[in-house]
């Protein structure tokens, strides 16, 4: 089998009709979460609006904006045929890494590290970016490189899929641990979809040791930036600022010391610079109890810094309570389970693959963003996927859904008539062909 990177060429110009009506369970989850985001950012754009003159209304409508398009983004994706994902990845994915290495040296600096890049005035956070380019890029290898003997991905398969991570876990390493871990986390639920076999993961999993032992290692020793040596070694972070703090190391392990402090309780220990974002979080949290004190009324928003962005949980849990925080959590787990039933009833390989790598990576962000909140992980910044404020982060999420609506609508399903499978699979490159071996 073919498993070279040069982009397949389809055989046959005229995409297949739309074999069913997008999934509408993944558009319900799509809209609930919209509307959950409109309303708690009201709540939680309160610190923002205090530092500024923007007004009240102003974050809620560029966010709803933002929204809109993406609304649009997804849509737009719904109605196109899956296979015109094929060559569209390795253009996303090269874009990805230039800007990705370009914010690495040249960026601008966001909360103590280089994060984004600016075009026409318009913030772009390439990480994202390269989440999904990850996504992309693993389900073609690992379609590419399906074993014909036997149910599973071939060893090239495995090897190819593990570099692609590695060579995208560079890139993030310093723009925060839990990108890096985000990717491993894909990687590995991609690869156990895929049907890698046992003492395959088993290795991947040594390779990953070993090279983030080497990454950490390196950061350890090298990882100053020329702002960072002019201002000193005891430059504060600023959020928003252009100063940059402690390295990124020296940040971690600092995080890691303060998640394993045992010796006080949380709520007896002094609120200073370096943990008041996760004591505030805390107490927006506690202050929430079951049912929440409704939207609007959030005690800790005007105080909690990044409560619209990496710790809006927080406010959801005190605006909403426990009740509320379970349902936003319910909403990403069914959108995993939902596109768990597509997937295991595609009858080809690559719009599986496609389907859950884009929901396990909604769903894992999820998952550590309200991990990190609720102090199940140590501190670190996450998006809450579609959420939070963010523009990069609404665009990659609309992608990922109008991805997963594709697949939905247009790739055949056990029970599809023989004349839409025979169509389909005529209209895929030949490495694209392979049955699925995750159908149930």
């Amino acid at each position: 089998m073919d498993t070279t990177l040069t982009p397949p060429v389809a055989e046959v110009d005229q995409a297949p009709a739309a074999v069913a009506n997008s999934d509408k369970h993944i558009w319900g989850i799509f809209i609930a979460l919209c509307i959950i985001s409109v309303i708690e950012l009201y709540s939680a754009s309160s610190r923002e609006v205090s530092s500024s003159s923007i007004g009240v209304i102003g974050p809620v409508v560029r966010h709803l904006v933002m929204l809109l398009g993406g609304a649009f983004i997804v849509w737009i994706l719904s109605r196109r045929h899956y296979r015109d994902f094929i060559p569209l990845t390795f253009g996303f994915a090269l874009i990805s890494v230039v800007m990705m290495v370009y914010v690495m040296f040249f960026g601008d600096i966001v909360n103590g590290a280089r994060r984004s890049l600016t075009i026409l005035g318009i913030g772009i956070y390439p990480a994202e970016m390269v989440k999904i380019s990850s996504v992309l890029l693993v389900a073609l290898v690992m379609t590419w490189n399906q074993n014909p003997k036997d149910i599973g991905i071939t060893s090239t398969g495995v090897k190819i899929s593990a570099i692609v991570i590695l060579l995208f876990s560079l890139l993030l390493v310093k723009q925060g641990l839990t990108n890096t871990l985000l990717l491993v986390a894909i990687s590995y639920s991609m690869m156990i979809i895929g049907g890698v076999k046992f003492r395959h993961l088993a290795l991947v999993t040594l390779v990953y040791i070993v090279c983030g032992g080497i990454f950490v290692l390196f950061l350890a020793k090298d990882d100053k930036t020329d702002d960072e040596i002019a201002a000193g070694p005891q430059t504060e972070i600023v959020e928003g600022g252009s100063k940059v703090g402690p390295s990124r190391f020296d940040t971690w392990v600092a995080r890691f010391e303060r998640f394993f402090d045992k010796s006080k309780p949380k709520y007896e220990m002094e609120i200073d610079a370096k943990n008041r974002q996760e004591m505030y979080s805390f107490m927006a949290q506690a202050n929430g109890g079951i049912v929440g004190v409704f939207p609007g009324n959030s005690r800790e928003a005007s105080r909690l810094p990044l409560a619209f962005s990496d710790y809006i949980f927080a406010i959801i849990i005190e605006e909403m309570g426990l009740v509320g925080g379970l349902v936003v959590l319910i909403l990403y787990l069914w959108l995993l389970g939902r596109a768990a039933g597509i997937a295991s009833r595609c009858n080809r390989t690559y719009p599986a693959l496609l389907v859950m790598g884009m929901s396990v990576l909604i769903a894992f962000q999820a998952l550590f963003h309200m991990a990190i909140v609720t102090g199940v992980f140590p501190v670190s910044g996450q998006p809450l996927p579609l959420i939070s404020k963010g523009g990069t982060s609404i665009v990659v999420t609309a992608i990922a859904f109008g991805i997963m609506l594709s697949v939905s609508r247009t790739a055949t399903r056990q029970g599809n008539k023989k004349q839409e499978i025979k169509e389909e699979i005529e209209a895929l490159p030949e490495q694209f062909r392979d049955e699925n071996p995750m159908k149930l």
